[in-house]
């Protein structure tokens, strides 16, 4: 009988919900309007610099954000104005959240030494949020909820709180306790979509294949946090080198336009 309330209950969710295409076209289940993602976004982002520490260092404030606005103003129009906010964290990682926000940790400027390879990163995670990868895995989040919620309810025992689910949902997993990580082939998309972004902004895609060396050599054999779920090294960087012809006369058209270096 639970098996089958909680059927229903999904069947009902799915019934409501809206479906779309990604960048590669693959079909994805979204339950969430825009308006709902920007919302868990800001509550997520302000939740966040309540409970984590943030840089007092405003030359690395000043860099971080100047790569992160380059890469922000080539987005379509009707964007956000992004808030970018530089944590005191040895993490090397990253993330952006629906609603215009993007949290950049200080670990990750060990490992992505100079602006280009600053900006992959960044392209990358603002690519997820532009995909729609953010709605998929809250609504893939809140369909696993509700069935956790049922079969809870029916064995009297507490639940996981919407709140953490989402939170880990939208990639910040390890702030609370467990970890619903991107696919691989949400992550591939990124890589698509970041490389291009960081190329029309004005930076050198080929400093992509450099960064994920780095990202590969560090933390030893399985690398940083940032790469736990993502495609192999290897098979990362073999993408990215097939990609630099299309993306490097991307870069080349968009130097007339780059004034300043953040470096």
């Amino acid at each position: 009988m639970m098996k089958q309330m909680i059927t229903v209950v999904i069947l009902v969710i799915l019934a409501g919900c809206a479906t779309n295409q990604s960048p590669t076209g693959r079909s994805q289940t979204l339950l969430f309007s825009a308006q709902q993602m920007d919302q868990m976004g800001a509550e997520s982002f302000e939740q966040m610099k309540q409970q984590q520490a943030l840089s007092k260092d405003k030359q690395r404030i000043a860099y971080v954000r100047c790569v992160a606005s380059r890469i922000t103003a080539v987005l379509p129009v009707g964007q956000p104005k992004w808030e970018v906010v530089l944590f005191e964290s040895e993490q090397i990682n990253a993330f952006a959240l629906p609603g215009g926000h993007i949290g950049v940790y200080t670990g990750l400027l060990k490992v992505a030494t100079n602006q280009d390879q600053l900006a992959t990163v960044i392209g990358h995670e603002v690519a997820h949020v532009l995909a729609n990868h953010s709605n998929e895995q809250v609504s893939r989040a809140q369909m696993t909820g509700v069935g956790m919620q049922l079969a809870n309810a029916a064995l009297d025992v507490s639940g996981v709180s919407n709140r953490d689910l989402y939170m880990a949902a939208l990639g910040l997993g390890a702030q609370v306790g467990f970890v619903l990580p991107y696919g691989r082939e949400q992550e591939s998309e990124a890589d698509i979509m970041g490389v291009e972004l960081m190329a029309r902004a004005g930076f050198d895609p080929s400093q992509s294949i450099k960064l994920w060396q780095n990202m590969a050599k560090a933390g030893g054999s399985q690398g940083p946090e940032l790469l736990s779920t993502h495609p192999s090294h290897g098979r990362r960087i073999a993408d990215l080198q097939q990609m630099q012809p299309k993306v490097m006369p991307l870069y080349q058209a968009s130097q007339a336009k780059v004034k300043n270096s953040c470096d």
